[in-house]
């Protein structure tokens, strides 16, 4: 498009001449008088001088008809009613999906000139990595990654300018089936992972298997040895058994571009901050920051907490927080202006994978990441230590069992807010009659004997099970039996007639329906004694939560907060 068609001749803001229709509820492109535009272009013809005319005699319209007396004609204010609620309707889908999360905002503002920004639109190849995109009727996954990649005016200042781009922060973006809950799980950019071997796609359209490697940062995930996105999508796959829809990748300008597009983010610091790595200096209190102010603040990391990146993550997750507290309580939404500064922004920062390359389908993931009430996405981190293997850590590795226990929440749908209490006590009605079979005598746990077998539930789910069973519930008589013959789609408990005070206590501790258990007979363990046998299925939502249960208590140790809650910066 030339100057003129977008709105940046003779200074003119382009947001100006998006003017809403009131019969349509759409926002139209109306350019200025000055610069007339003709649906089909043509020769241009001189235009001669005006000259003075006698206006001739105008016709007289017809009157309508009047009314019959008593009666009012009620079309034209019904007319309007309808257009004002269609009008209304579309204003809350553009607010729904630009309030979800900051950097998917550009989905509503597709609504706007859509060709213009899809040219903005950077795509790269999945790689086959991701799920092929996210669906409408499924839960969403989507992997966010934050580059330290220094391109772009004003950032070879910051160190490391040479830096190929890796990945400095990321986040696995859960959305529930039902879009009642969300969670944005950040991985430590030093986390100590296992890197898979990565077919990519290079410049030239053909295909190279980059080796993987064992023990390293996952930052090295992206930029490394030539590695893309869809690496970094692999390695989250391997460190958590989800597999992401989609990947978006943003650079430094992302946070500049963006936090100036709404006018600034507000941020609370508790404390003094002077970092001169980052060159944020700021008074305690709060503060309005945007451009290299708010790059300053979400790479700040020596002057909060401990000082580590654990700490700057923190941070970046208070400042995402605000970001969407102020775009649902300030007039972003509603100002045309601020909505194409956004567009515009968002578009030229991001880069997406093949599957999410167009404005239309970046608008449908805003709309159903529209559905979330801020309380109830949860900014959480991947539970890790310190590497005991280095004698001054730099690095960190897993909490084993809390962060297997956070991957299989996310995995298995589980929200780590309470959201679904008419479901569940709809649930609970519906097996009542079942467990009936369950009223009896109850033996202690620690008289229950019961193997446990992974029958369709994530890698590792038995054992972890177990560690559960015995340390927290118990049942000491209890024990691995590896992987059952075949898959179950749910869990289930059979046992012998003489077995079943056995089996209903268990059935308390795991939260298991009358339907799940099964009268049948019992084998022998490895002491010879008899037991019952605990078969996890597909339908098993990680070690501790119960089966009945809508919601999970989440690990004692998880750093996490929710997007309503305003923090400061210690």
């Amino acid at each position: 498009m030339d100057a003129q068609g977008r709105g940046q001749a003779e200074d003119i803001d382009p947001a100006d001449q998006w003017v809403l229709n009131p019969d349509t509820g759409d926002y139209e492109l109306r350019l200025p008088s000055s610069a007339p535009q003709s649906p089909v272009p043509g020769p241009r013809r001189a235009t001669p001088a005006p000259e003075r005319e006698v206006p001739a005699p105008r016709r007289r319209r017809a009157k309508p008809e009047e009314p019959p007396p008593g009666r009012r004609d009620r079309r034209r204010p019904a007319k309007k009613k309808a257009k004002k609620k269609s009008r209304g309707k579309k204003i809350l889908l553009w607010t729904g999906g630009t309030m979800a999360f900051v950097i998917l905002a550009v989905g509503t503002a597709g609504y706007l000139y859509l060709q213009h920004l899809n040219d903005n639109i950077e795509s790269l190849p999945d790689d086959g990595a991701s799920t092929g995109g996210f669906q409408k009727d499924q839960a969403i996954n989507i992997l966010l990654i934050g580059t330290d990649k220094r391109t772009g005016s004003g950032n070879d200042g910051y160190g490391d300018k040479g830096s190929a781009g890796h990945a400095d922060t990321t986040l696995l973006l859960h959305v529930s089936k039902d879009r009642s809950n969300a969670t944005a799980l950040s991985i430590p950019r030093d986390l100590i992972v296992d890197i898979p071997d990565c077919p990519t796609t290079q410049e030239d359209g053909s295909t190279k298997v980059i080796a993987g490697s064992s023990g390293v940062r996952f930052n090295q995930s992206l930029g490394q040895s030539g590695r893309t996105p869809s690496c970094t999508m692999r390695t989250v796959t391997e460190l958590t058994g989800v597999k992401p829809d989609n990947f978006m990748v943003a650079d430094f300008n992302a946070v500049k571009t963006l936090s100036s597009a709404v006018g600034g983010v507000e941020v609370c610091l508790a404390k003094d901050i002077n970092d001169p790595d980052s060159h944020l200096n700021l008074p305690a209190g709060e503060h309005l920051v945007q451009g290299e102010q708010a790059l300053a603040f979400v790479r700040t990391r020596h002057s909060v907490g401990f000082g580590g990146d654990l700490s700057r993550i923190e941070l970046q997750q208070q400042f995402l927080s605000s970001l969407m507290r102020q775009l649902k309580s300030n007039d972003t939404l509603t100002s045309p202006t601020k909505m194409v500064k956004l567009a515009e922004a968002a578009t030229e920062a991001l880069t997406v994978d093949s599957k999410l390359d167009s404005i239309g389908k970046l608008k449908d993931l805003g709309l159903e990441l529209g559905k979330l009430d801020t309380k109830n996405l949860t900014f959480a981190t991947v539970p890790v230590k310190d590497n005991p293997a280095e004698e001054t850590p730099v690095t960190v590795v897993l909490k084993e069992e809390s962060a297997q226990q956070v991957f299989d929440m996310v995995k298995n749908d589980i929200s780590f807010t309470e959201v679904k209490k008419k479901e569940k006590e709809k649930k609970k009605k519906e097996d009542a009659a079942v467990a009936a079979r369950l009223e009896g005598e109850k033996s202690e746990p620690s008289e229950v004997r019961v193997r446990v077998l992974n029958g369709g539930a994530s890698a590792g789910s038995a054992g972890r099970e177990l560690t559960y069973l015995q340390n927290e519930a118990g049942v000491t008589k209890s024990e691995n039996a590896g992987n059952a013959p075949a898959e179950l789609a749910r869990t289930t408990l059979e046992y012998a007639p003489d077995q079943a005070d056995q089996a209903r206590a268990l059935a308390e501790i795991l939260g298991l329906s009358g339907a799940a258990m099964k009268p049948g007979e019992s084998v022998t363990n490895s002491q010879g004694l008899p037991t019952m046998t605990l078969t996890l299925g597909k339908d098993f939502k990680g070690a501790g939560v119960k089966l009945d249960a809508t919601s999970a208590k989440a690990p004692e140790d998880l750093q996490k907060s929710t997007a309503d809650k305003v923090e400061c910066a210690k």
